[in-house]
């Protein structure tokens, strides 16, 4: 697949290291930077253009005529929009994904419009076929940690009804010490699957007499309302979020203090300029604003840090995410998070003293991922800091193919992908060695190694 990248930015450094990985795709990223450009050349077999995203002259230069996609990631809302416009009007690029940030635009989803199958005659919109809001899908993700306490990465499939989870087992969880098949008599009514389990940063392929240790990172995959309830048998159940504090007023600090806001939580957000910390507190109900440093210990101790259950550092800086969310914790906050835009950063962070370490890019290639490879991939989780995938696919083929009609324990994976969960109509089968793949099943797989990401979608495509 022919695909164009615009925005050599952090996500779009992200989607094309993560697209040029894979055999099929032939990449191009477009950037105003020739500097960028050129050290991610160094990087990663790409081709680049030096340009203006939008202009019909760059495109061109770039093989929009005869691109399969174009996803356009510059930092401009009305670039991207602009961009996918002309690709679709000059030379007819089928699919445009563009990356919206204004709530403003994401709200009003009317106007744009999808090109794909038969062409509109008159456009009532951008011709964009998918838009994707970073700010949004990180949002959500942050919410999702806060919902449930102790977890490392919380992950939907199936709409919704499955969620994977990555935690820390520590001494006091009921199966830590215990091999994993003792999880059935334990909690006998709930139906969990652990899919994977890394010990001193090495993979550990989980088998039933496989025993979980204290310090591992383990991911179980479960029914969304047993989530609590499996998580309470890797570690020591804690206690309900209730106070939160954010760290930054930029688009995400003000979502996310939205969302928490409506969950009846009680939030203080830190934001240092004067102009928008007055701009926020009127859009905010409940949640108290402070203008200030959130990295000056004072104002941490004058507001009782100590006591908080949540400190999320989400400014624009990542130095300044990093020395807050390591301030606020010395300082006593139960749990910290701090938002971190390079991977290896993030990291090197999540195994000292902050808890979590968000990756805006790797929460946000999934959904991309998902996208450039659908058909037959429905969802795309990047995990452990973009070096593992899960990911759900849809079985195809007849009976007595490479999948279909097929035991698990006889379907021929890749080393280190392992199928977790069957998703069958309504019904949700967590996968066994002798469980059956048939037509039109959506396969949930955990890939240890996602550089076999193709092979597994070359099996299930057959």
């Amino acid at each position: 697949m022919k695909i164009i990248i615009l925005g050599a930015g952090q996500v779009g450094r992200t989607a094309a290291q993560h697209l040029a990985r894979e055999e099929a795709n032939d990449v191009t990223v477009v950037d105003t930077d020739d500097e960028l450009l050129r050290d991610l050349q160094d990087r990663i077999d790409i081709r680049t253009v030096q340009g203006n995203a939008a202009s019909p002259k760059t495109l061109e230069m770039a093989g929009a005529a005869d691109a399969d996609m174009i996803v356009a990631l510059t930092n401009s809302d009305e670039v991207n929009m602009v961009a996918c416009q002309v690709a679709w009007s000059l030379f007819g690029t089928k699919t445009k994904i563009a990356r919206i940030r204004s709530e403003a635009f994401a709200r009003r989803p009317e106007i744009f419009v999808s090109t794909e199958g038969a062409p509109p005659t008159e456009l009532s919109g951008f011709a964009v076929d998918m838009f994707v809001s970073p700010e949004e899908l990180v949002t959500a993700y942050i919410e999702r940690l806060i919902r449930y306490p102790g977890a490392l990465q919380v992950v939907d499939f199936a709409d919704g009804r499955v969620r994977l989870v990555g935690l820390r087992a520590v001494k006091g969880g009921l199966l830590v010490g215990q091999p994993i098949r003792a999880i059935r008599q334990h909690i006998p009514k709930v139906d969990a699957r652990v899919a994977a389990i890394y010990r001193g940063g090495h993979s550990i392929v989980p088998e039933g007499d496989t025993v979980i240790e204290h310090n591992d990172e383990v991911f179980f995959i479960a029914g969304t309302d047993d989530i609590r309830t499996v998580m309470a048998e890797m570690r020591k159940t804690e206690d309900t979020v209730k106070r939160v504090v954010i760290a930054g007023g930029g688009n995400i600090g003000l979502r996310l203090a939205l969302k928490l806001e409506e969950d009846n939580h009680q939030v203080k957000l830190i934001e240092r300029s004067t102009a928008r910390a007055r701009k926020i507190s009127e859009q905010l109900r409940s949640t108290i604003v402070l203008n200030g440093d959130a990295a000056d210990e004072e104002l941490l101790v004058e507001e009782n840090i100590d006591s908080v259950d949540v400190f999320c550092s989400l400014t624009n800086s990542e130095e300044a995410n990093i020395l807050s969310a390591l301030l606020a914790k010395r300082l006593g906050a139960h749990r910290v998070m701090a938002l971190i835009t390079r991977p290896a950063y993030a990291e090197l962070m999540q195994s000292g003293p902050i808890d979590v370490a968000i990756s805006p890019q790797t929460v946000t290639i999934g959904s991309l991922l998902a996208y450039v490879r659908r058909g037959d991939v429905v969802q795309v989780h990047s995990l452990r800091g973009g070096s593992a995938e899960a990911m759900e696919t849809i079985a195809h083929g007849s009976r007595g193919g490479k999948v279909v009609g097929r035991a698990v324990e006889a379907i021929r994976l890749p080393e280190g992908a392992r199928i977790i969960t069957i998703v069958r109509g309504d019904t949700v089968i967590m996968a066994h060695h002798d469980t059956v793949i048939e037509t039109d099943d959506h396969v949930i797989l955990f890939l240890a190694d996602k550089r076999h990401v193709e092979q597994v979608e070359r099996l299930f495509q057959s």
